[in-house]
């Protein structure tokens, strides 16, 4: 009788204990998606809408970081949006400490420096050039019959403290050197030019000195995506054309229009950015990079970590060493023409 009732027991034991996990397993499913898809996005807490103003030799520009409201967003120093009308441009000036990204989004540019590097970025190419302990350059805009004036972004990177006194070096890309990744498919309507870093599965050949992205991203038609960027970092977008809006599932979110500079949050949960176009056509470019835990002291091209320093780089300067040894005898080509 004994062994009846055990058996009994031990057989709805087991009746049970399928049904139960049965239960969960169809319980998980659920969970186990939201799982893969928790994609928590950042928010707008700052946005600067640039105002355009003279720079260099005639030539227009808007600069959002780099201006009294949006000073040394660690680790970006600088973001201009330039446009250079026939006669203007930007003749022979200095570089230490920093990197400048020149990034061309119409026409052409020519460049040439004190240590014989020279060349023409043209529209949808990138130069990426560490300026390292110094260097010397010229950036001066190609002018032809029925073509736009040049147009584009410049974007000065603080580097590390051990990285300002390395020898300059440049990474440039024509073009058809930078990949895309579409998120929505090839024929998603959603095109994402990685300049650096990467997304979606697709990853820039340029790598740059310290963590930084660069994406220059189109919706040919309205839609949304996300974009993972790593935690902590410091992470902003600049829209070019069209209307969108940041962390669209959020009611407070609003509309953000042309020519601002928003910058997001970094909170510890957030993995990334949700955007939402709102027309077709739309185009801006979300850049992330490592904030970097040192002072940053400038004096125009100059970007070091202590006054000292910047004193040190005004001597070499004006004795023509470190960095600067053509300082009073280089001239480039492409500034007299």
């Amino acid at each position: 009788m004994q062994r009846a009732v055990i058996a009994s027991f031990f057989v709805l034991l087991c009746a049970y204990l399928f049904h139960l996990k049965t239960s969960l397993i169809t319980l998980s499913q659920p969970a186990i998606s939201e799982l893969q898809d928790m994609s928590v996005s950042r928010q707008v807490v700052k946005r600067v809408f640039a105002v355009e103003q003279a720079e260099g030799v005639g030539a227009r520009v808007r600069r959002s970081i780099g201006s009294m409201p949006l000073r040394n967003l660690s680790p970006f120093l600088m973001l201009d949006h330039f446009k250079v009308a026939k006669g203007a441009g930007f003749p022979d000036h200095p570089h230490r400490g920093q990197a400048t990204v020149t990034y061309m989004l119409g026409g052409s540019f020519r460049h040439e420096d004190s240590a014989g590097h020279q060349g023409e970025i043209v529209k949808g190419g990138v130069q990426w050039m560490c300026a390292g302990r110094g260097i010397i350059h010229a950036e001066m805009p190609v002018h032809a019959p029925g073509q736009p004036d040049p147009e584009g972004l410049q974007l000065w990177i603080d580097l590390p403290k051990e990285q300002k006194m390395m020898a300059p070096n440049y990474q440039e890309l024509g073009p058809e050197g930078i990949p895309s990744a579409f998120p929505a498919g090839p024929d998603g309507g959603i095109e994402i030019k990685v300049i650096s870093g990467k997304s979606h599965g697709v990853d820039s050949p340029v790598r740059p000195q310290g963590g930084c992205w660069y994406f220059h991203v189109t919706f040919h038609k309205k839609g949304t995506f996300f974009q993972d960027i790593p935690a902590g970092w410091t992470t902003f977008l600049y829209i070019i054309k069209g209307n969108i809006i940041v962390n669209p599932s959020n009611s407070e979110s609003k509309k953000e229009e042309p020519f601002n500079t928003l910058v997001l949050s970094a909170g510890a949960n957030e993995t990334g950015v949700a955007i939402q176009a709102l027309e077709d056509n739309t185009e801006f470019v979300l850049i992330a990079g490592e904030p970097l835990d040192q002072t940053v002291v400038q004096y125009g091209p100059f970007v070091m970590t202590s006054r000292e320093d910047i004193q040190k780089t005004l001597m070499d300067y004006q004795t023509a060493r470190n960095g600067f040894e053509k300082a009073h005898t280089w001239q480039s080509e492409i500034a007299k023409q």
